[in-house]
């Protein structure tokens, strides 16, 4: 190659070490800080909003929970709304027809049980000879029975029920007693 042609390539290499060179100063001292400002009043105004974030998410929580203890019974009181309204009629019948009576309490305890089949309180099955569970079962007496194994149950005093598998009350029973051997 001639003189001519290589001087032209030298300059052009010259015009772009210089440019590169421009492009990659380092930032003076003040550049740095007020970036660094910059950067810190960001993250403090993160921070901030950070922090509002989760008090708010807080404080949704804690209405959520005081409104679901507040009205978690609302669907077993709409639903005792008709049995009562079934007793209070009862009351104010001055017919004395007894077989009226005994239909409106008959057609009361269907609503009460069709009450507590909607919110899931069910009746604990209990039968004479069944074994004595204290998980869902409370003796309340024990008597000599015979012909019964001991710790088994002999009658049901009150029933017992559940509320989603949790027991509300045990059912009260009457349970046999061990006989004693006489020697």
């Amino acid at each position: 190659m001639s003189e001519n042609t290589q001087q032209p390539e030298l300059e052009n290499e010259a015009e772009n070490s210089t440019v590169e060179t421009q492009e990659t100063v380092p930032p003076t001292y003040e550049e740095l800080q007020e970036r660094i400002e910059e950067l810190e009043k960001q993250v403090a105004e993160n921070d901030i909003r950070q922090l509002a974030n989760e008090q708010n998410l807080r404080r949704r929580f804690q209405e959520e929970l005081q409104n679901a203890h507040k009205f978690a019974s609302q669907k077993f009181a709409t639903e005792m709304l008709t049995v009562k309204d079934y007793l209070e009629m009862a009351l104010l019948d001055q017919s004395g027809n007894f077989e009226a009576l005994k239909m409106g309490v008959s057609m009361t305890l269907n609503e009460l049980n069709k009450a507590f089949e909607t919110t899931q309180i069910k009746e604990i099955p209990v039968q004479k000879g069944d074994k004595l569970n204290p998980h869902q079962h409370q003796a309340m007496k024990e008597e000599e029975c015979p012909d019964q194994e001991a710790g088994s149950i002999v009658t049901v005093l009150k029933k017992g029920y559940t509320l989603n598998d949790r027991v509300l009350r045990p059912s009260m029973v009457t349970v046999a007693k061990a006989t004693e051997v006489v020697e």
